[in-house]
């Protein structure tokens, strides 16, 4: 049952399961998901939560190229629909395609591959009533397109295109094919939520820029196109990027958007950085996607690598902003943190397969794996109860999570600030030197 209008958000849980190729592991099993779901599941409930974004591993359904294998979905997922959960159910997150697909997203195989465990899936689980066809897709493939980080590890607009070309006609097509193969079910398109700033000529010009980029791959999908006068035109047209301008267009049914304080990054004239000195309030940006896509939306991600007390405020801060964007009109329909665990190795970006515990979890996880609960799981808690935002709790920030959200504290001034419990902080805390960078970390 949806939530009224002017009620409060639903939110929306999710387990992460990104796959790293040259290591054959996932993040489901790094972190024992894949033997401790059903009790994931029951905290997710204790919590009052039972709508949750839940991951299918085509990389493990199709370990071997034409079989698919669907054993282990069958068991997660009649368990989701026979115990009352609703499923927004991702079909590919970020680099979890089968191994054998060694280029990738460069892979010409690809589109044959996607579109057949697309439509296999459909036609196995005709009750799934809300779906991701690809999550994150202009930023998987910035980082494996166009930053090298992941795989296939190219770089430069061109090869960014690429990949795009190679990628997006698939998903539109998969798009326009479950319409019918799942008929009334709603396509969830979920991608960053992003807003850039400059100073100095150049990095004023860069910003602007990347302000146009962010909307390259969903203009695209939807047969927009992009501005031919606008700061990426030129560069476009010199590698081939005017094919984007002729794309089928896709179907989209809810826009959803993930939002981390590093989505705002600053350049200058000697660089770029994340966590901008000036960031635009979530409500805004919300309302910019809301103004240039007309479609329903949905908070889709968010986290913040830290204390648990500190995700607790961080999660206040994201639950105000989303009242606030439905205030404005935008028809919000849940806020997702992402994930409800914590999760892993993403201190390298993916790039090392290491167990190293990410701290972004509503339950967080101790050495031994073990779920444990926290303040961030009773803020989380009392939200999905309905607690609005100005009752939840607004903790002193610890380092170097106070330094990340210096530029957010004007808008969190009209707060009543409580001192930082002293226990339940959680594992593995990122340090004062910590940073989300664009790089590989440690990759040598």
């Amino acid at each position: 049952m949806s939530r009224a209008p002017n009620g409060p958000i639903e939110l929306i849980g999710a387990f992460e399961s990104t796959y790293l190729p040259r290591h054959d592991r996932d993040i489901v099993e790094s972190t024992a998901h894949d033997v401790n779901w059903k009790q994931d599941l029951a905290l997710l409930a204790d919590c009052g939560v039972k709508r949750l974004r839940y991951p299918v591993r085509w990389h493990r359904v199709e370990a071997e190229e034409g079989v698919l294998n669907w054993a282990d979905t069958d068991k997660v997922l009649h368990y989701l629909r026979d115990h009352g959960f609703r499923p927004i159910v991702d079909l590919v997150h970020h680099t979890s395609y089968p191994r054998w697909l060694e280029d990738g997203f460069a892979d010409p195989r690809f589109r044959d591959a996607y579109l057949r465990y697309t439509e296999e899936f459909a036609k196995r689980y005709p009750w799934v009533q809300e779906y991701t066809l690809f999550n994150e897709p202009f930023s998987t493939l910035f980082l494996s397109g166009h930053e090298a980080i992941w795989p296939p590890y190219q770089n430069g607009l061109g090869n960014f295109v690429g990949q795009i070309l190679n990628v997006l006609p698939a998903v539109a097509e998969a798009s326009r094919a479950y319409a019918e193969l799942l008929p009334g079910a709603k396509h969830v398109w979920v991608d960053t939520c992003e807003h850039h700033t400059g100073s100095g000529a150049g990095g004023t010009a860069y910003a602007a820029m990347a302000n146009e980029r962010r909307f390259l791959v969903l203009d695209s999908f939807l047969g927009r196109g992009y501005d031919l006068h606008g700061p990426l035109a030129e560069e476009l047209r010199d590698v081939g990027g005017e094919a984007l301008l002729d794309l089928e267009p896709g179907r989209i049914d809810v826009l959803g958007l993930d939002y981390y304080a590093h989505c705002q990054w600053h350049f200058a004239d000697n660089g770029g950085h994340t966590h901008t000195p000036d960031p635009l309030p979530l409500a805004d940006q919300i309302h910019l996607y809301w103004q240039r896509y007309r479609l329903p939306c949905m908070l889709t991600e968010t986290n913040i690598r830290g204390h648990t007390s500190d995700r607790a405020t961080w999660f206040k801060y994201v639950l105000e902003q989303c009242e606030r964007a439905r205030e404005r009109g935008v028809p919000l329909e849940g806020l997702c943190w992402f994930p409800f665990i914590d999760s892993t190795d993403w201190n390298s970006l993916l790039f090392h397969n290491e167990g190293h515990i990410d701290p972004v979890g509503v339950y967080w996880l101790d050495k031994e794996l073990d779920r444990r609960p926290s303040v961030m799981s009773e803020t989380y808690a009392r939200a999905a109860a309905g607690t609005p935002a100005v009752e939840l709790p607004a903790y002193t920030l610890a380092e170097p999570v106070a330094t990340w959200l210096r530029g957010y504290q004007p808008q969190m001034s009209h707060w009543t600030w409580t001192p930082a419990p002293g226990m339940d902080q959680g594992h593995s805390l990122p340090n004062t030197q910590t940073r989300m960078e664009l790089r590989i970390v440690n990759a040598e």
